[in-house]
């Protein structure tokens, strides 16, 4: 059963331009080293909500946790948080459309 990663954060003040580099050269590409497909990401403009939304799916729930476990993952994780603050995620089944 497929499954999505959904990652939700604010951006740091100050750190918008680094953390844009950041996100396109280094985060989506590990990602999908990674095997996160489907990668997306929603800004939030306005509103009482995260700034960021952001999901990418894996095959299964397996795949997904052995993915967190990695260090890789620990090491990206740890990097996007010099740039972001609330940062959460969880584990859902994947369904189709927007999902949150």
């Amino acid at each position: 059963m497929p499954v999505k990663l959904l990652m939700t954060w604010d951006i740091k003040v100050g750190r918008e331009s680094e953390y844009s580099e950041f996100v396109v050269n280094e985060f989506i590409p590990r990602l999908n080293r990674l095997g996160l497909g489907e990668i997306e990401f929603w800004y939030t403009r306005y509103g009482d909500c995260q700034q960021i939304q952001a999901s990418g799916m894996m095959p299964s729930l397996e795949q997904i946790q052995n993915v967190l476990k990695s260090r890789e993952w620990q090491e990206l994780e740890q990097r996007l948080e010099d740039y972001v603050t609330d940062y959460s995620h969880k584990i859902i089944r994947a369904t189709t459309g927007f999902q949150f």
